[in-house]
């Protein structure tokens, strides 16, 4: 096991963000999390990496607790974060950003740029262009290629399809299978139930901060519920 999540409560301020969620990702997965705006997905990824503090419940990484671990140490640990709206630094060229994810690399900066390019041979091309002049895709791919760089052994992808167009929603996806085929484990929460269901093995489905179903992602494809609240049809 690889990630376990148990009975998490995140709050901001009076508000409860999280109410006792529990998962868990197995090594080699690709796990998601599914469910409407609100539902507190983001949220459950941001405490996984320390960005914001849980109330209560634990969070165990390869079966050591790192419930109140910082950010910066989560990071060195194994475990890589790409946010919601990407994040990167516009000014800043393709390379420097790149640079930028590897802050917690001592050697090995060379293997990790040829890592990111196989896997995202258009940043190559791009290495001296600043990445706020690249399309939304290409953005996407460097936020990724920065959570590479570090070399972690879990990847958190938060919203990877958001604002992109159906072709290159395709390709990101694509990606991700390659990454995960390669040996990332791999924690997604996604908006575009569909797409995401068809990538991943299990999927835990998130409604006002609680998880509501569970199951692998061939079940919940299938589940009536599923389908008429987020893949458009009933069955």
């Amino acid at each position: 096991m690889i990630l376990a999540v148990k009975d998490l409560n995140v709050a901001y301020g009076n508000i409860l963000a999280l109410h006792g969620v529990s998962f868990d990702v197995e090594e080699g997965e690709i796990v998601t999390l599914i469910g409407a705006n609100g539902a507190g997905k983001s949220t459950s990824l941001r405490a996984i990496s320390g960005l914001v503090r849980a109330r209560g419940g634990k969070i165990m990484y390869h079966s050591q607790e790192i419930t109140r671990t910082t950010a910066h140490n989560i990071v060195r640990m194994g475990i890589g974060h790409v946010p919601e709206g990407r994040k990167i630094f516009a000014n800043l060229t393709v390379a420097e950003n790149l640079e930028m994810g590897a802050y917690t690399r001592r050697d090995g900066l060379e293997a990790a740029f040829e890592r990111v390019f196989k896997s995202f041979p258009r940043l190559k091309e791009r290495l001296k262009q600043n990445a706020g002049t690249l399309s939304g895709g290409e953005q996407q791919m460097l936020a990724m290629g920065r959570a590479l760089m570090a070399t972690p052994k879990l990847l958190l992808l938060d919203e990877p399809s958001m604002g992109l167009s159906p072709i290159l929603v395709q390709e990101i996806f694509s990606i991700i299978q390659e990454i995960n085929r390669q040996g990332m484990t791999v924690l997604l929460v996604e908006q575009n139930a569909y797409m995401a269901l068809q990538v991943a093995t299990r999927a835990y489905v998130l409604e006002t901060g609680r998880i509501v179903l569970s199951g692998t992602a061939a079940e919940l494809r299938e589940n009536p519920q599923v389908r008429a609240a987020y893949l458009g049809r009933a069955v």
